[in-house]
């Protein structure tokens, strides 16, 4: 369900109304039944899917309750396709900070659910025009060069190849790796990292027989993807992967855990505090995110 306090429980109550959704899987939500039919009369639909209710939570709960809830629902509903119950987990946002007010260090789902789960993953955010993986998620800025590795940029390329060949049915898949820094470091003249680390990553891979390429300049690198020049692009740090793919399809771009032993979606946006519980949020982000998983799950 998401956050109570964010726009998770609209959305969610919005896109179980949405007959390709209704067509394609039989969706039960994890939260709050009451607050699910608050969001629904808000936004005036019916709402009539299926509820596991998780404890209960005030109508205006605290940033800790709310944050405590959130993660609640996300653990059992994750226990219940570990357990082979549902095929897909498909989480409405949640606030990364109200649950660290519960969990100290708790940085986001998919860091949370590879810990869960023991499984090392990638975050993957899938539109119709471009699919990009991270090689590195929340971490500061100033730390990406010590995050990202030989070995990591190489798990994350292969995990990719993976990925698009098992869940999306792409024998060859064409990938291109971004460069960590301007001009892909022009030959060690901005820094010395894409020579040392990406370059090796990206032949290490092709010796494995995978269609890479790589380190590219990412400002020339992103519309020749956009284009259909590849199947993924491998971006070293956050905003340099999440910039152009939200700027591309917002509403249709859905975040894709790699490496769990289900699919796992997200629509690609947070509680929009401001906004929430006013009758204006969005819910194609979130049936995108449902039918993508629907998509995933049956592969």
């Amino acid at each position: 369900m998401g956050d109570p306090l964010g726009i998770g429980p609209e959305v969610v109550a919005l896109a179980l109304t949405d007959l390709k959704v209704r067509s394609m899987l039989d969706p039960v939500v994890f939260g709050d039944k009451a607050t699910l039919q608050r969001a629904a009369e808000l936004r005036g639909v019916p709402f009539e899917a299926r509820v596991v209710q998780v404890g209960r939570v005030s109508a205006q709960p605290s940033s800790e309750e709310a944050g405590a809830a959130a993660i609640e629902y996300v653990d059992r509903a994750a226990r219940t396709v570990v357990a082979g119950e549902a095929k897909a987990l498909c989480t409405a946002p949640l606030s990364k900070e109200r649950v660290a007010l519960r969990k100290p260090g708790f940085v986001g789902h998919t860091e949370h659910l590879a810990v869960m789960t023991g499984s090392p993953v990638a975050m993957m955010m899938a539109g119709p025009r471009l699919r990009v993986v991270l090689a590195s998620n929340h971490v500061r800025l100033a730390d990406v060069p010590e995050k990202i590795s030989v070995e990591k940029i190489g798990f994350v390329i292969g995990l990719t190849a993976q990925n698009l060949r098992d869940r999306w049915g792409i024998a060859n898949p064409r990938i291109a790796v971004c460069g960590l820094n301007p001009h892909a470091g022009d030959r060690g003249l901005f820094g010395d990292e894409d020579l040392r680390i990406v370059a090796p990553a990206v032949e290490a891979a092709r010796a494995k027989g995978l269609e890479v390429t790589g380190p590219h300049p990412a400002d020339g690198l992103f519309p020749r993807a956009a284009s259909g020049e590849y199947d993924a692009v491998v971006a070293l740090y956050h905003d340099q992967g999440l910039i152009p793919a939200k700027l591309l399809d917002f509403a249709e771009t859905v975040n894709v855990t790699l490496g769990l032993p289900w699919p796992r979606t997200s629509p690609d946006h947070g509680t929009a505090d401001d906004i929430a519980w006013q009758g204006k949020a969005n819910p194609q982000p979130m049936i995108s995110a449902l039918l993508l998983a629907a998509r995933l799950a049956q592969r």
